[in-house]
């Protein structure tokens, strides 16, 4: 019976290699509103994020920070060329335009929430660490790279 398991666990390995799931085997649709959900999901924690700084509640907090560093990682993978319209998308152009300059904000991003979860150990100034290392980057990228509501 063990050596049977084995053998499955090591098929399912082999399956797995041989053909990997990513962003490209989905649909354009699924792409979207995948892209959507992340960056939805993003702002949701930051304001609980927000919520949670006020009453101090800092190991609470950081967790989020990390599901959002993440979803700027898997978000690289989430604007090929073929989803620049469609699905109710307010990316704008832009970010395939400047690819690079897009794909850097999304590391800063990533980046800028790992060093918040460090700096809230020692900021004097919570909201002013929240501001530089959380809510700057939304900004950056939203004057620059989605269409205004």
């Amino acid at each position: 019976m063990i050596q049977k398991i084995k053998i499955i666990k090591t098929l399912i390995i082999i399956f797995s290699l041989c053909f990997p799931f990513t962003a490209n085997a989905q649909t354009v649709e699924e792409i979207i509103k995948g892209r959507k959900a992340m960056f939805s999901e993003n702002y949701q924690n930051a304001k609980k994020i927000s919520i949670l700084l006020k009453s101090k509640k800092i190991e609470e907090a950081k967790p989020l920070m990390k599901k959002i560093s993440d979803n700027y990682i898997k978000l690289l993978d989430y604007f090929p060329e073929n989803t620049k319209e469609g699905f109710k998308t307010e990316a704008l152009p832009t970010i395939w335009e400047n690819k690079d300059e897009f794909n850097a904000l999304m590391k800063k991003a990533s980046d800028d929430m790992i060093k918040l979860a460090k700096a809230i150990e020692t900021a004097e100034d919570l909201r002013a660490a929240q501001k530089e290392l959380m809510w700057s980057n939304c900004t950056a990228c939203h004057s620059r790279f989605r269409a205004p509501h």
